[in-house]
């Protein structure tokens, strides 16, 4: 660095830099551009990752919708239940990969998303299964069972804790 033509600081070299020193003038400049495209990759993959989540849920739903419609047109046969399904499935922005009608259970399987963001999502639908029957609870008397404590209603005097409660402050009078 110079004060004035012609004359240089003690401790300048011959070409005028800081004797010693490296020049870190533009460093700044070279560590801004890679923040910046540490920045850009992050957000890059962000998007993706976005973009994956929503590929999953519009398969998701495809699926869970195609499922019913084949479950719903089962008695019409396989084929035309699969035929639903697909239909169904196209309206949904997916495309129906499997689709199986066992009895009045459907099991179908569809597609979403362009390229490395396809995604598959299976689903089932038919009746509710059977009940099972609950295990039957046992005598009270029996072998390490203990009878129910017995519940009386409260008495005619007897007040709940909601009744203890102090009542609220009335309105003032009103003015004449």
């Amino acid at each position: 660095m110079r004060t004035r033509p012609g004359r240089r600081w003690p401790r300048d070299g011959p070409d005028g830099r800081a004797a010693g020193h490296r020049s870190d003038r533009g460093s700044a400049t070279v560590w801004s551009v890679g923040v910046v495209a540490v920045l850009c990759v992050v957000f890059g993959v962000v998007l993706a990752l976005g973009q994956v989540v929503v590929v999953r849920h519009r398969a998701a739903g495809g699926a869970d919708l195609a499922a019913l419609a084949a479950a719903d047109h089962w008695t019409q046969g396989a084929t035309a239940a699969c035929a639903r399904a697909d239909r169904v499935a196209r309206a949904q922005g997916t495309r129906l990969v499997r689709c199986v009608i066992t009895g009045e259970v459907s099991d179908v399987s569809v597609a979403s998303g362009p390229g490395p963001f396809t995604v598959e999502a299976r689903a089932r639908a038919g009746p509710a299964g059977p009940v099972e029957a609950q295990p039957a609870v046992p005598a009270p008397g029996a072998a390490g069972v203990r009878a129910p404590a017995r519940v009386t209603p409260p008495s005619p005097g007897h007040r709940t804790p909601r009744q203890h409660l102090p009542s609220p402050p009335a309105p003032p009078p009103a003015a004449p």
